[in-house]
């Protein structure tokens, strides 16, 4: 039930992120600060993606890496940055089920515990009855010995049950 449910909102949340995502976007080309900061951050980003793929290909990694033009950098900083946004909205989402159902099993652990509790407790209780009635049992089959009113532990049986 809730596996479906948690699919559901993260679903609505990707979708309610994605216009923050384009805004972002679209300040990237207008701020100058801004620009130039996603510039740098899509150049490292292209560098870094170009040697990796040269070492998985088994290519040479000394080889100087051209820059993306200006223009390509800002769309691909835009779209690396406004994809880190949902996705860290959905990380957030995904961190914040896993403790909620943390806590869910944490308070049914400590039900499990008090149940387990209060029927240790009545297990005592009990077993403190049973020996109560077992030296109630052995003083009343003294007794009767003692007057001379039992012969054998059927008619002390049949004392006790007739004296409770």
């Amino acid at each position: 039930m809730i596996l479906p449910v948690f699919k559901l909102g993260t679903l609505a949340l990707k979708t309610l992120c994605k216009p923050i995502g384009n805004r972002i976007k679209k300040e990237a080309g207008f701020n100058p600060r801004f620009r130039q900061s996603i510039i740098n951050i899509a150049q490292a980003n292209h560098r870094l993606t170009t040697t990796l793929q040269r070492r998985i290909y088994g290519h040479a990694t000394d080889v100087a890496i051209r820059p993306l033009n200006e223009e390509k950098a800002v769309q691909a900083a835009a779209d690396l940055l406004g994809e880190l946004f949902v996705f860290t909205v959905a990380g957030v989402a995904v961190v914040f089920e896993v403790q909620r159902s943390s806590r869910s099993e944490a308070r049914k652990e400590e039900l499990r515990k008090q149940e387990l509790e209060v029927m240790r407790q009545r297990d005592e209780e009990l077993a403190r009855e049973v020996e109560q009635l077992k030296h109630r049992l052995a003083e009343l089959e003294q007794l009767t010995k003692d007057r001379g009113l039992s012969d054998g532990p059927d008619e002390a049986k049949f004392c006790v049950w007739k004296l409770t």
